[in-house]
């Protein structure tokens, strides 16, 4: 396994998480149990896939550029999720910020998928890209046994 379809893996993940959120409604159990492993999933993703791929994306000066705007995309998440956690659950506000949210993190998932990797995958070798793949799976069981 790649690098790449390792980290699919977690996106498909992520865009079912999301889906699924967005159907709830209200201050309800599935919408809190939804929400919060939705946070853990793009926490614990975002953090393993910036060790395994970003940073040695930014070793390379051909996907410098695309690793740190992805890491900036990360940041944008981690606020709309900071933004949800301080809105309550059966607030109007609270749906509409999850939209904006799914929107963010599918506009992520969608350009890692269809350029950041192809343009990864140019500068890394096949040894590479199992390697991480390795890295980036044992970085996210570290995550969530802690």
């Amino acid at each position: 396994m790649t690098v790449f379809e390792a980290l699919r893996e977690t996106h498909d993940e992520q865009r079912r998480l999301l889906d699924m959120l967005l159907k709830t409604e209200g201050d309800s159990e599935p919408r809190d149990d939804l929400f919060k492993r939705l946070k853990e999933s793009l926490t614990n993703h975002a953090g393993a896939e910036e060790r395994a791929l970003y940073i040695p994306m930014m070793e390379h000066d051909m996907t410098q550029e695309k690793a740190r705007h992805s890491v900036a995309e990360h940041h944008e998440i981690d606020e709309l999720v900071e933004k949800l956690e301080a809105t309550d659950y059966s607030s109007p506000g609270w749906l509409a910020t999850a939209k904006q949210l799914e929107h963010l993190v599918t506009h992520h998932l969608d350009e890692e998928e269809q350029e950041v990797f192809q343009l990864a995958g140019r500068v890394f070798d096949d040894a590479t890209k199992k390697r991480l793949a390795e890295e980036y799976h044992q970085d996210m069981k570290a995550r969530e046994a802690a």
